[in-house]
């Protein structure tokens, strides 16, 4: 069978090898530019990341909606995703270096604060559309990573309340990146 433009989504959808290759050919050069854009900063990563966004696609094709999305911008959105998450596993990940290389030490620490410096901005823009309130609770529980109890009685809430807010904000963000759910 002869996949093109008209039936590669359905054929991704039943699993066929060649509609992933036509996905390659097609709109591997816009997912690795996304890559690169998020990127920049880890060169040899990038490869990586690609083959990795691939396999999402592959896995997460039944959540793609027509409707929704064009497959061209749920793609991208999953390319982008992917990247920010590689940035913040380089971050997370300890760097060993010799007291010798003092320079390559210090290389380091530049590339983690311009790739901290790059999730900050992402986060940003994405919480850009939400209210200074919700803002606020995705900083403290998505970011920060406080407890759910902390911020509760910090900002005198409910847990129920923020639930609440936070899931209106996913919803929001969503609408407003036009993201899937799979995505």
């Amino acid at each position: 069978m002869r996949i093109g433009q008209h039936n590669y989504i359905k054929q991704l959808k039943l699993h066929n090898e060649k509609a992933l290759m036509y996905v390659i050919d097609t709109y591997g050069g816009l997912l690795m530019s996304v890559i690169r854009k998020h990127m920049f900063a880890l060169p040899q990563q990038q490869e990586e990341c690609f083959d990795d966004v691939l396999l999402k696609i592959w896995e997460h094709i039944s959540d793609f909606d027509e409707s929704r999305n064009s497959f061209q911008n749920w793609a991208a959105a999953i390319a982008k995703y992917r990247a920010i998450d590689y940035l913040r596993q380089y971050r997370r990940e300890p760097v060993a270096v010799d007291i010798e290389d003092t320079v390559i030490a210090h290389e380091d620490q530049m590339l983690t604060e311009v790739i901290e410096r790059e999730i900050s901005n992402e986060i940003e823009k994405m919480l850009s559309c939400l209210k200074p309130a919700d803002r606020e609770l995705f900083l403290r529980l998505y970011v920060e990573e406080q407890d759910m109890e902390q911020v509760s009685r910090e900002m005198g809430m409910k847990k129920e309340v923020i639930y609440n807010h936070l899931s209106r904000g996913r919803q929001k963000i969503r609408k407003e990146y036009k993201i899937g759910r799979g995505a």
